[in-house]
């Protein structure tokens, strides 16, 4: 397996929120790693993805039977390396205290947590057990996105223009879980976007100014201000938003600076492994890299809508328009 260590074999994992979509990335992670699914917990059962890698993977529907064992196993001597946390947004920070105080260390998917105070709390909760927090960016590792960085991370006369642009449709099912209450996925611009603004800044510096221009349960759009470009972004999960272009039926997806188009629609999969090689290397990005993009979403959360201010994204126009957008109270 390209990039396996003699140091990653054989690394004990457990992993919280397996029954989840992005849970499978993890799975196949570990397994393309050398190591080994010891604990897996889920309020779900519906954990069948589990045969193709670790079928002898103990298994919980009860959070204190997960956690008495992973405790059991740390008093036998055999503790858990490393938890993974891909759980509801809103858990995060409880989970990945659980791996800290378990004398492991934690890998958690996007976003790390909600509110950058999060990331206070668990910084000093690093210091007390001497363990460490790496977080997903698989983006970052991405190296068509590592060539644009070193682009544009040229001086320039003046700022790049950039429309970000993002729509993937979801059924009502959306709405009707957790990921559809911004309590706790952190709403559209969160849950969906957290990823894209880190790229952002990865690609393009410092936020310097951050604009509200729409925030709904379906869609979002604004204006970001970097140290070298200024973004007009649009977020949506509402199918009637595609672009009448018949590559774009169920997805669109892209970055355009000026000429260029950077796709956002590709097969990443290979970047979980990629981000686990990292983490096991000692190369994971820890909580400082992701402190920006947390406090960008957490600001586009709380801040007033203001139209007037900065560019708006084109695709905006069409939303607020659309009077036949919402029945009772959800989009259609």
């Amino acid at each position: 397996r390209d990039g396996m260590t003699g140091a990653s074999q054989g690394k004990r994992f457990a992993l919280i929120g397996v029954a989840g979509y992005i849970a499978r990335r993890h799975l196949d992670a570990i397994r393309e790693v050398g190591g080994d699914l010891v604990a897996a917990f889920d309020v779900s059962d519906s954990v069948g993805q589990m045969d193709a890698s670790f079928p002898q993977a103990r298994f919980f529907t009860h959070f204190e039977q997960f956690d008495a064992y992973v405790q059991t196993l740390r008093r036998r001597g055999t503790p858990v390396d490393y938890v993974s946390v891909c759980s509801p947004n809103f858990m995060h920070r409880s989970h990945a205290e659980f791996a800290l105080r378990s004398g492991a260390d934690c890998i958690c998917e996007k976003p790390l947590v909600l509110d950058p105070g999060d990331i206070d709390a668990l910084e000093d909760l690093e210091k007390e057990t001497g363990r460490r927090v790496n977080t997903i960016l698989q983006l970052r590792l991405n190296p068509a996105n590592i060539a644009l960085r070193e682009e544009f991370a040229r001086p320039t006369a003046k700022k790049h223009e950039v429309d970000l642009t993002y729509i993937t449709a979801r059924g009502q099912w959306y709405y009707e879980s957790w990921k559809g209450d911004v309590r706790r996925s952190g709403g559209i611009a969160t849950n969906i976007g957290v990823h894209f603004f880190d790229l952002l800044s990865f690609l393009f510096g410092a936020t310097e100014r951050n604009v509200v221009h729409h925030r709904a349960m379906d869609c979002a759009a604004g204006y970001l201000e970097l140290e070298r470009a200024r973004v007009r972004w649009f977020l949506s999960i509402n199918a009637r938003d595609l672009p009448s272009d018949p590559e774009d039926r169920s997805a669109c997806r892209r970055i355009v600076m000026g000429d260029r188009v950077c796709n956002l629609s590709g097969d990443f999969r290979e970047l979980h492994t990629r981000s686990y090689q990292e983490v096991l290397a000692g190369r994971g990005f820890p909580m400082s890299t992701v402190r920006p993009s947390i406090a960008t979403v957490a600001d586009l959360r709380n801040a007033p809508v203001q139209l007037d201010q900065g560019q708006v994204h084109p695709f905006l126009e069409q939303v607020l328009n659309d009077k036949n957008r919402y029945r009772d109270g959800f989009p259609v």
